[in-house]
């Protein structure tokens, strides 16, 4: 997205992109800036190792990785870097109905830790990815409490809509 991102979205596959695109997407919305890429904990371990070791360096300040099966891109990564990891469990097409992704992100060893959101639930990644990056960003912070008002307006406008049916 841009040349100074603060978010990188990782995902084992690129068949994690329908889900993972959904984080890119809120980031965007809330004008946080991101990279995105395939980073594969069992296929490409070299380019996992590179990509964790650096990303403080090159600027990102949260890491969202997303992965399915075996899911173990999110532990790995945080394993290798100080910077707060967001798993994502994917169901994917090889999955035992996201169950194995879901505890191999979540049933982390103390000391390595992944914040893990619902399975493919990339968007509430990418939402705690920015309220993470909002505890020093005054413009992110304004940015979240009004995408929070949106959701507020909408539930309450369903809620108005359904009470005044026929």
């Amino acid at each position: 997205m841009s040349h100074s991102p603060k978010v990188g979205i990782i995902m084992g596959s690129k068949s994690d992109l329908h889900i993972m695109q959904d984080a890119a997407d809120v980031l965007k919305e809330l004008g946080v800036d991101y990279e995105i890429t395939v980073v594969s904990a069992h296929r490409t371990p070299d380019r996992m190792f590179s990509y964790a070791r650096a990303a403080a360096d090159r600027g990102i300040k949260v890491i969202i990785a997303g992965a399915g099966g075996a899911a173990h891109l999110p532990g790995m990564v945080a394993s290798l870097t100080h910077l707060p990891v967001i798993g994502v469990p994917v169901k994917s097409s090889n999955s035992i109905d996201g169950w194995d992704s879901i505890l191999s992100i979540l049933q982390m060893p103390n000391g390595i830790p992944v914040a893990t959101v619902a399975l493919n639930a990339a968007k509430n990644a990418g939402i705690l990815a920015a309220q993470i990056l909002s505890t020093g960003d005054e413009f992110l912070v304004k940015n979240l409490i009004a995408y929070k008002e949106e959701l507020k307006r909408k539930v309450e406008e369903s809620a108005k809509e359904l009470e005044n049916r026929d």
